[in-house]
């Protein structure tokens, strides 16, 4: 196999890669309805001034499967936690006792996990786009290194594997939506 077809496939695997890496960072924010630190990832706390991320300014922790415990670094900052997950908009309520914060996570009902469900399966296409655009980008650069010389046959088997590259991500991405969904329809 030649060096572009080669260069082509490693760009294209890497595009691909990156692209579930990021379908699984935002099936983490689907809650399944169990209590997960990861859940309060995406919230930031104005921290003097600066929206820094939660993990630098707090411990976050779960005793158990329906509670998330924030214990802040700085007692000062209990309040500004506090306030930034509700403006989350996550459908969670803290609980400040003045140590620490106790958030209970509800049940989730057949309706929200049907709707999640949904939104799980529309990261997966999204990432299936992605996926797509990758090989799309892979196959002009075979067209184009084609008319630059590149024997046709060449040419031809370098589209075949990136068609079996695309096909194996998108595999990956029905797995990762369908352990996701599973997890969510789970009670």
């Amino acid at each position: 196999m030649s060096e572009e077809i080669q260069m082509a496939l490693s760009e294209a695997s890497e595009a691909m890669e990156k692209t579930i890496e990021h379908l699984e960072f935002e099936l983490t924010k689907i809650r399944a309805g169990k209590a997960t630190p990861s859940m309060l990832d995406a919230v930031k706390v104005d921290y003097y001034g600066t929206m820094t991320p939660m993990k630098n300014v707090a411990n976050v922790s779960t005793p158990d499967a329906r509670t998330i415990t924030v214990q802040a670094w700085e007692k000062n900052m209990l309040e500004p936690i506090s306030k930034a997950i509700m403006e989350a908009n996550l459908g969670l309520n803290p609980q400040n006792n003045g140590d620490l914060i106790i958030i209970s996570v509800p049940m989730l009902t057949e309706e929200r996990r049907r709707d999640l469900s949904k939104k799980a399966h529309s990261e997966g296409e999204h990432a299936k786009v992605g996926i797509r655009n990758a090989r799309k980008d892979a196959m002009e650069f075979v067209k184009q290194s084609q008319k630059d010389g590149l024997p046709e046959d060449e040419a031809k088997m370098g589209e075949t594997k990136i068609q079996e590259l695309t096909d194996r991500f998108n595999k990956r991405v029905d797995e990762v939506v369908a352990i996701k969904d599973k997890d969510i329809m789970t009670i």
